[in-house]
């Protein structure tokens, strides 16, 4: 029987790192426990995402700092030995900074650090220090849901690119710009993401929508775990941009199995994220998804990832108005009632 792994070349890279195959661990908390990092890293991830370093944390425990200096000061001089404890319990950023070097003194694979905010501020310093406590690139997970009437879209877009412009002047290493599909002209707005120094853009956040709860007429938080569905949104966009930037392009949203990770590459992606599939089927279950792509490529003659990368893009394809308006009326007449 032939060994397909040492035929067909998996490998792939992402912003400027050599990967065994496509297949990263995307953000998650199960990223949080050093024990899923070597779990994952052993069932076959070519690289992990951490969970993400939050804007408000950073700025909450400053203020709580700052707080505790303040009352300090008043105190007698003897009051002093009260800082270091004082100190361990409000840095919470800190945690994650140490996390991050025993992530990379557990695993070979590249560990990529994320920075989950909105604003200019001085917790963009964080991202200095995750590349100095090892991380090998730097995800910022822009989640920014723009509710002020009086904000127009070029004002959010310009939010956007400020913050990536940001995030660069303070880090040497990569860095991925992860962001939503609810932008007016998604080619252009990734064009001014490319232009502002991103070094990949990852499609896309998903938008956690509240619910309500009618009998405690409440708000209430509402998670659903993806489904290979929500992968059509994003092979669209990624077979559009595909070719028009610089940056590397990377799925996350929608990947359950292996045609999913071959339909990502075709798309144009250098890797497909996932989180969902592995909550629902554990973490083994990369390796079940690393076996079938080694057999689906062998079926299909493929000799390695890069052959099919982009090979499904809009500009690949014979049809390119399939990606377009001509295909919406082509969809809505396919359907016949039974």
């Amino acid at each position: 029987m032939i060994d397909l792994s040492k035929t067909i070349d998996l490998s792939t890279t992402y912003l400027g790192l050599k990967l065994k195959n496509p297949l990263v661990a995307s953000a998650s908390p199960m990223c949080a426990d050093v024990a899923n990092v070597r779990r994952l890293e052993d069932s076959g991830a070519a690289a992990i995402v951490l969970h993400s370093l939050f804007e408000e944390q950073i700025e909450q425990e400053s203020d709580e700092l700052d707080r505790f200096i303040t009352e300090g000061s008043e105190l007698s001089a003897e009051s002093v030995t009260h800082f270091p404890e004082m100190l361990h319990r409000v840095m919470g950023p800190d945690a994650y900074l140490a996390h991050i070097v025993k992530c990379k003194q557990a695993v070979k694979i590249p560990v990529i650090a994320s920075l989950n905010g909105t604003t200019r501020g001085g917790w963009l310093g964080y991202a200095r220090q995750m590349e100095q406590a090892g991380a090998d690139a730097l995800e910022l997970n822009i989640y920014y849901v723009p509710v002020d009437p009086d904000m127009s879209g070029d004002q959010v877009e310009q939010r956007y690119i400020d913050l990536v412009k940001a995030v660069k002047a303070e880090v040497k290493i990569p860095v991925a710009v992860k962001l939503g599909p609810y932008f007016s002209s998604l080619s252009n707005m990734s064009k001014k993401l490319d232009a502002a120094g991103a070094d990949a853009l990852v499609l896309f956040n998903r938008f956690y929508q509240p619910d309500y709860d009618l009998e405690a007429l409440e708000v209430v938080p509402n998670l659903i775990l993806s489904n290979s569905h929500e992968l059509l949104l994003r092979l669209h966009w990624i077979a559009v941009i595909y070719g028009q930037v610089r940056a590397d392009l990377a799925l996350t949203g929608g990947v359950h199995s292996a045609t999913d990770v071959v339909k990502a590459m075709m798309a144009g992606a250098r890797v497909a994220m996932m989180t969902s599939a592995l909550l629902k089927r554990g973490i083994s279950y990369l390796d079940t998804i690393s076996t079938e792509l080694l057999i689906w490529m062998g079926e299909h003659e493929y000799d390695s990832i890069r052959q099919m990368q982009g090979s499904m893009s809009r500009n690949a394809v014979p049809q390119p108005s399939a990606f377009e308006r001509a295909n919406y009326m082509k969809v809505l007449s396919s359907y016949a009632m039974r």
